[in-house]
């Protein structure tokens, strides 16, 4: 009975025709200095590699190289540099303080991971704050706005006049719970350089839109 199935059956091809302008079939030949270098070469075209997290080529920049250097006699390397692992260095206390200088702000804090940074700023959102967020946010907002609890209207990325009909609808809700609408705090969260689309967003644009509250 097996050899009937088998010789009446029609085997398939493990993998489906497909077309010669495939991409898998057109791939991008990258090439250039090994990481961790700020430019590729992606098809003969010089490129900044956003895929390595030294675009700004600061590891290539001699000062950087003397003060890495500095340090390492200093304090010596590890693994990681968390200060729940070693402790609060003077370095991590002046970085701060002139970051906060820069910043123009009262004080500042700085974590050894983006993706810490992103999430724990995200939630001192408490729940009844109401956050609109674009729709393409990294991984780091969507764990940091799912531990907030707070309320989650997404619009469509980068689309500010989807942002604009949100703020429009939430304006009407607010008109009818004046009291409510006064308690409860709003937020927008974008990215200014998506990572997962690589494109910008039009902040001037939506700067201009801080008028609804």
């Amino acid at each position: 009975e097996k050899e009937e199935l088998i010789e009446e059956g029609q085997l398939e091809p493990l993998v489906p025709p497909i077309s010669k302008d495939h991409p898998a079939l057109n791939y991008n030949i990258v090439s250039g200095p090994p990481p961790p270098s700020h430019n590729i070469m992606v098809n003969g075209k010089k490129c900044v590699n956003f895929a390595s997290f030294n675009f700004l080529g600061l590891l290539d920049n001699a000062r950087v190289k003397v003060a890495v250097l500095a340090s390492l006699k200093k304090y010596g390397m590890g693994t990681c540099g968390p200060r729940g692992f070693y402790g609060t260095f003077d370095v991590h206390l002046d970085l701060e303080d002139r970051l906060a200088k820069f910043m123009k702000t009262e004080e500042a804090i700085i974590y050894s991971y983006g993706f810490a940074t992103i999430a724990s700023a995200i939630t001192t959102y408490k729940r009844g704050d109401i956050v609109f967020v674009d729709r393409a946010a990294c991984f780091a907002i969507q764990k940091g706005l799912q531990a907030s609890r707070s309320d989650i209207k997404w619009f469509q990325h980068n689309d500010l006049a989807d942002l604009e009909r949100l703020l429009q609808e939430q304006e009407t809700e607010d008109q009818k719970n004046a009291r409510e609408a006064r308690v409860t705090r709003r937020f927008i969260v974008v990215e200014e350089l998506s990572i997962n689309t690589g494109t910008i967003c039009p902040l001037p644009e939506l700067v201009n839109q801080h008028a609804h509250g």
